[in-house]
Order: C-alpha cells, then structure tokens, then sequence
C-alpha cells in the first residue's frame, strides 16, 4: 500500500470512528439503553413466528450507526415479508424482505441506508437473509436507481 493511501486509510478509519461513537450517542439519547438491551436479547424467529409486536422495535435495536440516520429522519423499518427457514446446521434462521417508512422513501441516502440495514442485520445468528421490496425501486431517481441496482451490494425482490 502506498503512503497516500495509507494515510486515507487511517483517516477514514477515524472518521468512521467518530461516526460509529456519534451514531450510538444519538440513539441512547432518543432510547432507553435498557429496553434496547431487552429488545437485542429477544429470538427474532420467536418474534416471527408469534407476530409480535416488538419484531419491529427488536431489529432497529440491532442495527448500528444506521439507526441514528433512520432515527433522525423520521424513517423505519417494515417487514414485506418473513420466512423461518432451516440452515444446513439445523438450526434456523430468518429471512427477510424489507420495506422502509418515512422520510426514508424519498431520502437520497437510501441506498446506503439499505446497505447499513442488510450488513447491521445479517451480524445477528438468526438472520440468514436480507432484502428490499423491489416497489421501494421507484422511489428513486433513474440515477439513483442505476446506482443502487449496479453499486448498492443489496437485492431487490417482488413481494
């Protein structure tokens, strides 16, 4: 690696840094750290399979420095679809289809956003899956689909 690019590394691994601890913050400011803790320790195939209430509230509790940008635009999360499906472990696991709500639906940084969301969830064991309801599609400009469609590294699918 050459020095130029050296230094942009460690400058972008400090700003992401100061994101990730600014990010956290803002959430523990709007949210109570404890019922976030509830919320992380709860199965989300549990959830599923009961239709519970508290699906919703438990996967924004597992995403990370997306949650402060969806918090703070007034976005969410909703579920187009959910399947429990069984890993070659034997174990199960989650997959999702994601829609999203709010200000989210005509925000320019959508395509990132859903990138957060895929990685920040795909973290937890129980979920083996994540895509976008391909109706959020035309939300976005025929660049800004372009984009997410080709660089985005998420799939769409018809619910």
């Amino acid at each position: 690696m050459e020095e130029g690019d050296e230094l942009a590394e460690i400058y972008r691994l400090q700003v992401e840094a100061i994101m990730a601890k600014e990010a956290e913050k803002r959430v523990l400011e709007a949210h109570d750290p404890q019922e976030l803790d509830r919320l992380r320790s709860l199965s989300l195939i549990d959830l599923v399979s009961d239709n519970h209430p508290d699906l919703i509230p438990a996967l924004m509790a597992r995403l990370g420095p997306v949650r402060a940008a969806l918090d703070g635009h007034g976005g969410g999360l909703l579920i187009a679809q959910s399947n429990i499906e069984q890993k070659h472990s034997g174990k199960s696991a989650l997959s999702l289809v994601i829609d999203l709500d709010g200000a989210c639906v005509s925000c320019g940084a959508a395509p990132g956003t859903l990138k957060g969301i895929q990685d920040d969830l795909l973290m937890d064991d129980e979920v083996v899956s994540v895509r976008f309801d391909s109706q959020m599609l035309q939300w976005f400009d025929e660049l800004q689909r372009e984009f997410v469609l080709k660089h985005g590294g998420v799939t769409f699918v018809e619910v």
